[in-house]
């Protein structure tokens, strides 16, 4: 049920460890305006349902479909919202569930633990967020990261986020730190808007770098990773980067997600070194699902394997909607929707926890999306 794409050695040694243990979920919300731009993104039908996406997956991660919620999840071109399948899996396993808002328009309807962030401006300004938004954000991580390895004992944390419009922004820092990341990132599209990504980021990177070259800086390669996501990053990327550092201190920590998760892990190196942090790489894998993993318009595998002296072992869980009685999620299988709030990682914890295998993981899911059509 779970395969391991790369550095394989390390990436079974930490499921070994962690296999059986009980991990909590945490989940960080943000928002770029990045996510507004038209045909960016498929979480939400269109720019004004994107702008409610978080809060709805929230929502219905921490209460389930039996309730009526306030953010009702936003209608998708087509499939079902990856946040019935990480409902599924806390809701069964009794996995402790910490949402916090790293930075969103509106409050979500939900207990949510608030980091004192802004949503990001879109990244093509070359001017996302105040760096010193950003190096508080870092602080809030770094502050949480030690908190949630604490009530997780011998287990690990799992870090999902909802970011719509994520994976631009997962490009841009991944370009700015060096990385050769075109045409390998992922979309919520079935087809990778690689080009439209692209251009966006071009633009980006060259309005932050315009005012460096003027005061004739070290050149891009050399930049402070937080002035990177200050100028084109989201709030949820450093956030989660803090947490990481500081929770591989004292635990395991499974970075749920693809492309964004990977930016992330890359910005964790980038941080480490030029603030000259500590943290555990060997504690560390990222965890995504099949459709991700294997999506063939984009290249994760080749972006795992491209982050440099630090490669993530990269898991998936082979979870499969082929069979399912739901056009919804059969979806999955045509690309439509791929992975979002941590659900590739909840999969994961699954069989780990409990050793779930397909019928057991599809059961559960289908039970969720029941209950949710029968309540809309």
């Amino acid at each position: 049920m779970i395969r391991i794409y790369t550095q394989i050695q390390q990436g079974q040694k930490w499921i070994t460890k962690y296999r059986g243990g009980l991990p909590l979920f945490a989940c960080v919300l943000g928002f770029t305006d990045t996510g507004l731009i038209p045909g960016i993104s498929a979480a939400g039908s269109t720019p004004e349902a994107r702008k409610y996406t978080a809060c709805a997956d929230a929502e219905f991660l921490y209460y389930g479909p039996g309730r009526k919620p306030l953010y009702p999840l936003p209608p998708l071109t087509a499939g079902a919202s990856p946040v019935i399948i990480s409902r599924a899996v806390v809701e069964a396993l009794n996995i402790p569930i910490y949402l916090f808002n790293a930075g969103l328009p509106q409050p979500p309807a939900v207990p949510v633990i608030d980091l004192g962030g802004y949503p990001a401006n879109c990244l093509s300004k070359g001017a996302a967020m105040e760096i010193t938004t950003v190096h508080h954000l870092l602080k809030q991580g770094l502050l949480w990261g030690e908190r949630l390895a604490t009530n997780v004992g011998k287990g690990y944390v799992i870090l999902g986020e909802c970011v719509v419009g994520g994976t631009t922004t997962a490009l841009a820092v991944l370009t700015g730190l060096g990385i050769d990341a075109a045409e390998k990132v992922n979309s919520s599209h079935p087809v990778c808007n690689h080009t439209q990504k692209w251009a966006v980021v071009q633009v980006g990177l060259e309005r932050m770098r315009l005012p460096a070259q003027k005061e004739s800086s070290p050149p891009s390669d050399l930049i402070d990773p937080l002035q990177l996501v200050a100028a084109v990053g989201d709030p949820m990327q450093v956030v989660v980067a803090g947490m990481t550092i500081a929770a591989s201190r004292h635990c395991g920590v499974l970075l749920a997600g693809g492309t964004q998760m990977l930016a992330v892990y890359a910005l964790i190196n980038a941080i480490a070194d030029a603030y000259d942090l500590s943290w555990q790489p060997a504690e560390v894998v990222v965890g995504t699902t099949r459709w991700v993993a294997e999506d063939p318009t984009g290249k994760t595998v080749d972006l795992a394997l491209s982050l440099g002296k630090n490669i993530p072992p990269l898991l998936a869980t082979q979870l499969n909607f082929a069979n399912s009685r739901y056009p919804q999620l059969q979806a999955y299988e045509q690309g439509f929707v791929k992975e979002g709030i941590g659900a590739g990682g909840a999969c994961i914890a699954a069989h780990l926890r409990q050793n779930w295998q397909q019928n057991q993981l599809l059961t559960a899911i289908e039970a969720q999306l029941d209950q949710y059509t029968s309540n809309c």
